[in-house]
């Protein structure tokens, strides 16, 4: 696949070219890393579970101390001798984190003596000792806090000693950080009007693949585990000279499906991010397509007014099967989003990958389209004469005027005589011939109806 963009190494938070340091949070599991996260975030990123391993991939957040700005990135925890490819991932995943940080936060638990995995992270950090901080987290009493002298045996300095489930030591572990930043890296101006595409649905339909093909490397772990991606995670790229986020996400089970704990949070997590999204790409299973679960995140995505694209992924393994048949089923089963684009694409051999950010953009595009008042009239009273409003109780609703009141989604004002007059299916048919006349290709538009001089 021909690379037509520039991935920056910077968080979604905020989109735009800026460049702040990096901060990995790194250490072996269940130390209290995506708690630590959640705190110098100040809000809820990562999913925090009383069990190891609920961290897998690098989760990314802005956070601002003073007058600085720093990108913070979680990890999954470090598994000493992993054996298994999953874990093995992990592991490199936080290499990879460790290799693009300024600092690096190397945290250690209160509650337990050292252990050998400690020891062995210790040893790989200590070639880059100038931008490590050992942090000492769990440190909930004074007497788990004057344990910290044994940590000095990791030959990594002193520590700071925290506890970032009550806050204790916060402000100091922030000083240490900032006091490590390159002299130039300041708080920088962002542009925070940028196309965001969330990618998602149901579990194992090749999501993080697709992210990583998009990307052109191996930025979240792909796993044929269904449920492998547990937190919403965001990537920031450059297509064409459009500032873009990335956000993979957890598969979405239907509600009685969701369970608890870690798979209950990640279908929240999922939700956000195709609320902060202005462009979702569905994506369903070419052996599959369309199931009952694909069908109840799309029309998540439809009520939340969000553009869409219909990717059918894995494509490589239905070749024989013809795509207009295939076009033919997905419009059948997916009635209330005629109006978005459907791709085929297959992650695993990048066959139609290059297709996906224009196609994307152009539905951001369309989402800000905005329509001239005395077009938008003009175009009314033709689809007025070709199809009259309907009655009611011998009362005919009367259209006085419209407006575009919105963009992103494109909303429409119409003031009449009486709301109460109009019909789902003549709204349906107004709604056609917006599109008809605008097209607002892949995006869905509001219609608003108001009665005569009601605000």
């Amino acid at each position: 696949m021909v690379k037509k963009y520039q991935e920056e190494n910077i968080s979604a938070a905020a989109c735009g070219t800026v460049e702040r340091p990096l901060v990995a949070i790194v250490g072996r599991q269940n130390v209290g890393k995506s708690t630590l996260l959640n705190r110098l975030a100040g809000k809820r990123i990562a999913i925090v579970e009383d069990f190891p391993g609920t961290t897998r991939d690098r989760l990314t957040t802005t956070v601002t101390y003073l007058d600085k700005q720093f990108t913070l990135i979680d990890t999954g925890g470090i598994e000493s001798n992993a054996q298994a490819a999953f874990s093995q991932e992990i592991n490199r995943q936080v290499d990879i984190a460790m290799n693009e940080a300024n600092v690096v936060l190397f945290v250690v638990s209160a509650k337990d003596s050292i252990l050998a995995s400690d020891i062995e992270i210790g040893t790989k950090l200590r070639p880059i000792k100038a931008k490590v901080i050992l942090v000492i987290n769990k440190a909930d009493t004074e007497r788990e806090e004057a344990g910290k002298a044994e940590f000095r045996k990791l030959g990594l300095g002193d520590a700071v000693v925290i506890s970032a489930y009550h806050g204790r030591g916060i402000n100091e572990l922030l000083d240490a950080i900032v006091e490590r930043f390159p002299q130039e890296s300041t708080a920088t101006n962002v542009d925070v009007n940028c196309l965001k595409i969330a990618i998602v649905g149901r579990p194992n339909v090749g999501k993080s693949k697709l992210l990583n093909c998009l990307l052109g490397e191996d930025r979240v772990i792909v796993s044929p585990i269904p449920g492998t991606t547990r937190d919403a995670i965001d990537t920031t790229l450059v297509f064409e000279g459009q500032d873009v986020v990335l956000i993979d996400t957890a598969g979405i089970k239907r509600r009685g499906r969701q369970g608890e704990g870690a798979d209950k949070y990640s279908v929240l997590r999922s939700m956000d991010a195709i609320d902060r999204s202005d462009v979702a790409l569905l994506v369903l299973d070419a052996s599959e397509l369309v199931t009952a679960q694909d069908l109840h995140v799309a029309g998540y995505v439809q009520k939340a007014f969000k553009g869409i694209i219909i990717i059918v992924n894995k494509w490589d393994l239905n070749e024989l099967t013809n795509q207009n048949e295939v076009i033919r089923h997905v419009r059948a089963n997916f009635k209330f989003l005629q109006y978005a684009p459907i791709l085929f694409t297959s992650a695993l051999n990048g066959s139609g990958i290059t297709d996906v950010l224009p196609q994307a953009t152009k539905v951001y595009k369309e989402r800000h389209k905005r329509i001239e008042t005395s077009e938008l009239n003009n175009t009314i009273q033709q689809v007025l004469a070709k199809h009259a409003p309907p009655h009611k109780g011998g009362k005919q609703l009367k259209f006085l005027y419209a407006t575009q009141a919105e963009v992103n989604p494109p909303v429409f004002v119409f003031f009449v005589n009486d709301a109460t007059l109009m019909h789902f299916s003549y709204q349906r048919y107004l709604e056609n011939q917006l599109r008809q006349n605008f097209e607002f290709f892949g995006t869905p538009i509001k219609l608003v109806f108001k009665a005569r001089g009601k605000k």
